[in-house]
């Protein structure tokens, strides 16, 4: 059995350890290697040492823990842990995999570490991958930067940055700029999704296509789903479940 070294980073002591216990109890693959309370005492250990997995609290006793990041580069994957649900977006673009909210619930838990355990094996696949296609020489076709798009009896062009996110509705695919102007346009998403550039989009779901910088804010939600607001708004609400969420967060630290 695979085994990962984890590390907990809280402040409360009880928390902590009560931290440590449930994580036994749920994956006994995980082995928590220390747990540490400060920021400081948390970037000399970085320093040092690389753990696959950090359980970190938001709120430490000498700052927040996003002083850590200004400090040193973190690589590994992050669940954090926190009484606190506003920090989510910020944290998802630190590493962040899930956002855990006191008290912790031990399936929630055990949901977020097998999250981790599947995004540990993707990135192996990927790695893998990458790996064998630097065997060869592929040349890639260019991404789509433009779309012609009809206003009335006119055309005009609506370029790939100016664009929020693409979603379906009905029978049509459209287009929503970050103006909040909408327009139709003549592709499938399956299509889309081979064309537009994948550091600038991401299918989100089986109805969107979205622009990472249109990504407002992100509501935990049990189970480990997530309800993600853009700007400009959704017609409906845009849910993920926790694999989504995953992938995501693969996109979001690529």
């Amino acid at each position: 059995m695979k085994t990962y070294q984890a590390l907990i980073i809280e402040d409360e002591k009880p928390l902590a350890e009560n931290l440590k216990r449930m994580v036994s109890e749920v994956d006994d693959s995980i082995q928590v290697i220390g747990i540490i309370s400060t920021v400081r005492d948390a970037i000399n250990f970085l320093h040092l040492n690389n753990p696959n997995l950090i359980f970190l609290d938001i709120q430490l006793s000498d700052g927040v823990c996003f002083n850590i990041f200004e400090k040193i580069k973190v690589h590994m994957p992050i669940i954090f842990t926190t009484a606190y649900d506003q920090y989510a977006i910020k944290a998802f673009k630190n590493n962040g995999i899930d956002y855990l909210l006191k008290p912790i619930n031990k399936e929630e838990l055990k949901q977020s570490i097998d999250k981790f355990k599947e995004i540990n094996q993707l990135q192996d696949n990927n790695a893998k991958f990458e790996s064998l296609l630097s065997l060869f020489s592929v040349k890639n076709e260019p991404y789509k930067k433009s779309f012609i798009v009809n206003v009335g009896v006119k055309s005009r062009i609506i370029e790939a940055n100016e664009i929020a996110y693409f979603y379906a509705l009905d029978k049509g695919v459209y287009i929503r700029t970050f103006n909040n102007k909408n327009y139709d346009i003549d592709y499938t998403l399956e299509k889309l999704s081979s064309t537009l550039d994948p550091d600038i989009f991401f299918r989100i779901s089986r109805k969107y296509i979205i622009n990472f910088k249109s990504i407002d804010e992100m509501i935990t939600f049990s189970k480990g789903r997530r309800k993600l607001k853009l700007n400009p708004p959704t017609d409906d609400d845009l849910i993920i479940n926790y694999r989504s969420t995953g992938k995501l967060y693969n996109w979001l630290n690529r």
